[in-house]
């Protein structure tokens, strides 16, 4: 099976339209959390988080910002980002136009009313697919965020020893790591995030929001 640790550089000047990376010259690395926030596992990772005096950007389901009130309230008094992941998870390619931007317009009122001095709304599309007339619409307003180091954290055919081993092997300084703060993900993820951190905080790197 064929996975993808590392974006292809040429499929980032094929759509150069999509924030891939941050350039800097300094040891900075941009941790991000998909499908969340859930009781089960956010607060595990905040804790994990706040451990390397860390900050991170929760790619958030609307859905699950309404349900889970109180885990929103300790991400946001640790001073981390809140970030639009639709309202109900959607499948760009699979959701007509207006459904998929009336979604996305859905979770961003909530997010709105939690973090209402932010300027910049970052948006990223749930499994990384979006159509061309969905991202279009929704540039006007919205950066448009993937990623330069997926772990697969979600792959449970995939052991956690080989999933931090390939995080590591491919993170350097203004990577956008994606790690998912759900139960399908639980398992990988609480191996690898611990010692991640650990690992590049030891080189001196520092874990910054978008």
């Amino acid at each position: 099976m064929l996975r993808l640790y590392k974006t292809p550089i040429l499929l980032k000047k094929l759509l150069p339209g999509y924030i891939w990376h941050r350039h800097t010259q300094a040891q900075d690395l941009y941790l991000t959390f998909d499908d969340g926030p859930i009781p089960e596992v956010t607060p595990w990772v905040l804790n994990q988080l706040a451990k390397y005096e860390a900050k991170a950007t929760f790619f958030c389901v609307g859905d699950n910002l309404v349900k889970y009130p109180e885990v929103v309230k300790q991400a946001l008094d640790q001073g981390h980002v809140l970030a639009n992941h639709t309202y109900n998870h959607l499948k760009g390619w699979q959701t007509p136009l207006q459904e998929y931007l009336q979604n996305v317009a859905q979770c961003q009122a909530a997010l709105d009313k939690l973090q209402p001095q932010r300027r910049n709304a970052l948006f990223r599309p749930p499994y990384g697919r979006i159509s061309s007339r969905q991202a279009a619409q929704l540039r006007s307003r919205y950066e448009l965020v993937m990623w330069d180091v997926l772990t697969n954290d979600y792959d449970n055919t995939l052991s956690p020893e080989i999933c931090l081993q390939k995080t590591l092997k491919y993170t350097q300084n203004g990577s956008i790591i994606v790690f998912h703060d759900s139960l399908k993900a639980r398992r990988n993820m609480m191996y690898v995030l611990p010692h991640f951190l650990e690992h590049f905080y030891g080189l001196g790197y520092s874990f910054k929001t978008l």
